[in-house]
């Protein structure tokens, strides 16, 4: 935990930002064509309605600006090594007084490196990384094209190399500050032709290499870039550009081109980013973390001078100003944030969202743990549909608790679990966090005496579903009788519970086949991690085990499985399985939890087989019945998941002291049949 005292707004990433959030629904999907195709795809599955609503909410889902972070360490984590409280760190923290950082996100500064200087540090390791990529040697002709925040800091780290540097930019101000860091200059946008200044630069042997730290939508940088560069020159890109290449020019050249990815090895890997596992010294020399250090150590043996880069100093409190200068003034580089509040000040873990708000305590007062996409999009909504009354909402980091709070209507957002659960005025609480938390949370909420409803799944693993049936129980021993259920929702919707009415009516066994499209999702998701999503099959298909067992109405006595063999193609197998469970009344039905199907195809398809009769549900908009009598179909014009008849059922269970919705045997048979299954398909 970081304790902010200085903060650099990125010029040219954060521009980009503001300005994609103020486009236009149509200029959105402009810039981004794959997200188009991936929206005409759930157009196609789930239908109009639920696209738009799910495309509103995906946009409107809050992002925290800023990772250019320099403060002093105030708390420190379980396992966090290298660190102790007071030191002073930069790390690539967002805006904000409080940060929390991952430990190979953030390294120490030297003494006799400011804030101001050290502020500038994971934003010149962009620049270190494509260098780096480039591999110059001494003495080296190398362009760097686009000299705005990173460009100016490349043009230092390179001289500071032994590179001789032409800077192209059409701004002669930032021109001007690459001169007087040593780098001959061309201007574009006063008739300078930029591949004649490479080849004069590079005395007609072509420059040994190009670095591209612009952000434009045009290819011209690429191509420049190649028709200036010598035989088997080298073309990094750092920034953001067209990509419409020549062919020829790279064939006949033998150049390379490659995109260079952020700080450094490590970024985006999870394993070394939030498990702070690192890379072998000897094997990855140069890590994120580490490309942080050398520039730190290059500021602090004066190679790298940040001071002329400064351009606009604002209060943290001042920050909307600071933006609307980004937008407009196109020529601003280094603007910094300064904080001034001690940190006692700042580490405020409750902030009231409306004032004066009174909550009736014989009806159902909702804490949420959570505001996640599911959560905010469909969970809080439902809730707030069906008459619960929100008291608060906790969040990790606060961001999304204020934000989505507001908007839905709760009294208050915290970061507090403790408090919100200590809080008596609260009788009933929804948990929407990560999978590995569940059980910790559903523990915690029911020894504090709340009714809970918990997103799926109830636990990952036995020895936790063990721990939520002895807090169960002690909980109604004590008297307390509170309700726990889990967030099956499918057996709620509409077209579901049509199929359970007509069903009742057979008494002979059933065979069902459900078949989940569930799509391909990275082998780092956190859902594919078993200590912290358990998979897919648990952290999913538990859906339908429900499903199935609500259809037949009776007890789960086997689990089969099996899931797709072990070759090198795939690093995921468990998420291409079928799983066959047998019922005490003789039915049986198969699930097939498939991740490698097509985006185009139903993402959820249930058939029902029984006594010359069937049902058939296509992702849970149209309904069709073969050989009964008097229906034939059920077809609705949005997709129903069940999600706010679910919600509605536990809350009036809860206001008129009814039976809780999902009976707790079941929820308890079908988390323990779910782990069994995942586990089969683990030992295989």
């Amino acid at each position: 935990m970081i304790n902010t005292q200085l903060s650099l707004v990125s010029s040219g990433t954060e521009r980009m930002l503001v300005d994609f959030g103020k486009s236009s629904y149509i200029q959105k999907a402009h810039q981004q064509p794959e997200k188009v195709k991936m929206v005409l795809d759930k157009i196609q599955t789930d239908g109009l309605v639920t696209t738009i609503e799910a495309v509103q909410s995906k946009l409107s889902q809050p992002l925290p600006l800023g990772y250019c972070n320099v403060g002093f360490v105030f708390e420190i984590g379980k396992g966090v090594d290298g660190y102790k409280i007071g030191d002073r760190v930069i790390s690539n923290g967002p805006h904000a007084d409080i940060v929390k950082v991952p430990q190979n996100l953030c390294a120490l500064v030297p003494d006799n490196v400011t804030d101001e200087e050290a502020v500038f540090t994971v934003v010149a390791s962009i620049g270190l990384q494509g260098i780096r990529l480039t591999q110059p040697t001494l003495g080296e002709a190398i362009v760097v094209t686009g000299v705005g925040l990173i460009g100016l800091l490349t043009v230092q780290l390179l001289r500071a190399q032994g590179c001789r540097v032409l800077a192209i930019d059409f701004d002669d101000s930032k021109l001007k500050l690459a001169h007087q860091f040593g780098a001959d200059t061309c201007n574009p946008g006063k008739g300078e032709d930029p591949v004649s200044a490479g080849m004069a630069f590079s005395r007609g042997h072509g420059v040994d290499a190009v670095i591209i730290t612009a952000s434009t939508k045009s290819s011209d940088p690429v191509m420049q870039a190649a028709q200036m560069c010598r035989k088997r020159g080298r073309i990094v890109l750092v920034g953001v550009t067209g990509l419409e290449l020549s062919r020829a020019d790279f064939y006949e050249k033998e150049l390379t081109f490659q995109v260079s990815c952020s700080y450094g090895p490590g970024r985006y890997d999870p394993i070394y980013e939030d498990k702070g596992q690192d890379y072998p010294y000897g094997f990855v020399r140069w890590t994120e973390q580490r490309n942080f250090e050398a520039v730190l150590d290059m500021m602090s043996g004066g190679q790298i001078d940040v001071k002329p880069l400064i351009t606009h100093r604002y209060a943290f409190e001042d920050a909307p100003k600071a933006y609307q200068l980004l937008t407009e003034d196109k020529s601003a580089l280094g603007i910094l944030l300064h904080y001034s509040s001690e940190v006692s000040e700042r580490n405020v873990k409750q902030i009231a969202l409306r004032e004066n708000v009174s909550f009736n305590a014989n009806m159902p007062v909702l804490g949420f743990i959570g505001a996640g996409n599911y959560a905010s999009r469909i969970l809080i909504p439902a809730f707030k549909a069906a008459g619960g009354q929100l008291h608060t909402i906790v969040t990790a980091g606060g961001i999304n608790g204020v934000i989505h709070g507001a908007k839905a209507g709760f009294a208050e957002a915290s970061t507090d679990v403790e408090a919100m659960l200590a809080n008596k005025t609260i009788n009933t609480v929804a948990i929407v966090t990560r999978h590995e938390s569940h059980a910790r949370f559903v523990i915690q909420a029911l020894n504090a005496g709340k009714h809970v409803f918990v997103e799926k799944p109830l636990a990952i693993e036995l020895d936790e579903l063990a721990e939520i049936k002895d807090a169960y129980q002690a909980a109604h021993n004590a008297g307390k009788k509170p309700h726990l259920m889990v967030g099956f929702n499918r057996r709620f919707s509409l077209q579901i519970q049509k199929m359970k009415s007509l069903l009742q009516s057979v008494k002979e066994p059933k065979s069902l086949i459900m078949t989940m499209n569930a799509g391909a999702i990275p082998a780092n998701h956190w859902t594919q991690d078993n200590s912290i999503g358990g998979g897919r099959i648990i952290g999913e298909a538990c859906h339908f085990i429900d499903l199935m067992r609500f259809l037949v109405g009776s007890e789960i006595i086997s689990v089969q499985a099996r899931r797709m063999g072990d070759v090198p193609e795939l690093k995921i197998s468990e998420d291409k399985a079928s799983i066959t469970l047998g019922f005490a009344d003789g039915s049986f039905g198969t699930i097939h939890y498939f991740a490698n199907g097509a985006a185009s195809f139903s993402k959820e398809r249930i058939e029902v087989f029984s006594a010359g009769r069937v049902l058939q549900l296509d992702n849970f908009r149209k309904l069709k019945g073969y050989g009964w009598t008097g229906f034939s179909k059920m077809n609705l014009w949005k997709q129903d998941k069940g999600q706010r008849a679910c919600a509605a059922a536990f809350l009036l269970a809860i206001e008129q002291g009814l039976a809780t919705p999902i009976p707790v045997e079941e929820i308890f048979e079908v988390a323990k049949v779910t782990i069994k299954a995942a586990d089969l398909l683990r030992t295989q």
